[in-house]
């Protein structure tokens, strides 16, 4: 009996302990909302924000997302896994790795298709994420891995999804139904060659494309033709689980939350994208494009369900809808 008043009690003390540090992390939101530095424990700052903290004016939507925007940036580490093939190597070769001789006469080791690393297969699973991709391995621009083409073009962002929005942004913000309306696909596939051929020296000027859905029509294209979408296969679920959150501001924090999760170079890409559509959508008197509009134009292009399967996509439509349509309407807070 003894013992268990014992456990009894120790279990007491640890729910008043994680209702503390719960209640604590709470009152650090609010500080941080209303630019107020916490005191420590038992100082006079404590029970000024435990005053702010039970009045509902203070946890109003608008000071819950001015807390979120606060919070640290992501940090950009372009870390890239290896690519690696099964290869059959033509006279005697060593292991990058381990630097032992590849025994065999066919299939001796694995090379990576970027960057051409060879190694042994049982060494390919201790080399680093540290791939850099070779450009004359990297033999188009559409349908590449997005993280593959801007390590080796060393740029922020795929070149398409910055040239293709400062064009549009140039001359075409407010085209009626922009993004909306489709441009002729056989100009469309022009310049999708135009950079799998050129790469950032591809003519998308109003010379060579007058019609700017050509262009909005290219961008859409690149963007659902990646093999890992914008919004990734591992983070799919996360975002529509978050989409599905009756509270507006706890779904807001959900898809805030999916949106770290994503790899530097999608979240850096879909940061800029965003940025740009919400523009698009403060001209939408000329262009009527809303950020709905927008979000059911963009939802399936950057978010696509891992299995592939029409019913579910067809069944998260609406979520795929709503969490583009936010990432707009709240691009200032989120990213």
């Amino acid at each position: 009996m003894e013992a268990e008043g014992n456990r009894g009690g120790f279990g007491g003390d640890l729910i008043t302990h994680k209702a503390k540090r719960q209640e604590r992390k709470h009152q650090e939101l609010l500080a941080l909302a209303l630019g107020v530095k916490l005191g420590s424990k038992g100082t006079l700052l404590w029970k000024p924000i435990k005053l702010l903290a039970s009045c509902p004016q203070i946890s109003s939507p608008l000071v819950r997302r001015s807390a979120l925007k606060d919070t640290p940036e992501k940090q950009c580490s372009y870390e890239k896994l290896h690519n690696f093939k099964v290869h059959t190597f033509r006279g005697p070769h060593w292991c990058e790795y381990c630097a032992n001789f590849m025994w065999g006469l066919i299939a001796q080791g694995v090379r990576c298709s970027d960057c051409g690393l060879n190694v042994h297969k049982q060494c390919s699973k201790l080399v680093p994420s540290d791939c850099q991709p070779d450009l004359r391995r990297i033999k188009k621009v559409f349908s590449c891995d997005l993280t593959t083409l801007v390590k080796a073009h060393n740029t922020t962002r795929p070149m398409v999804v910055d040239m293709c929005i400062q064009e549009i942004e140039l001359r075409g913000m407010k085209s009626e139904g922009l993004y909306r309306v489709s441009g002729f696909s056989e100009h469309i596939e022009d310049v999708r060659l135009a950079f799998d051929r050129d790469g950032e020296k591809a003519d998308i000027s109003a010379t060579a494309y007058a019609d700017i859905n050509i262009i909005a029509g290219a961008l859409k294209l690149y963007l659902r033709d990646l093999p890992i979408p914008v919004i990734t296969f591992d983070s799919y679920s996360k975002f529509i689980q978050a989409a599905k959150i009756p509270n507006v501001d706890s779904r807001l924090e959900g898809i805030h939350e999916s949106l770290l999760q994503l790899p530097p170079a999608h979240y850096e890409t879909l940061r800029y994208l965003m940025a740009h559509l919400k523009r698009v959508t403060m001209l939408e008197k000329d262009n009527l494009m809303s950020a709905e509009n927008l979000g059911i134009v963009f939802g399936p292009t950057l978010m696509q369900p891992p299995e592939q399967n029409a019913l579910t996509t067809l069944n998260d439509m609406r979520q795929q809808k709503l969490v583009v349509q936010l990432m707009i309407e709240h691009e200032d807070v989120l990213f």
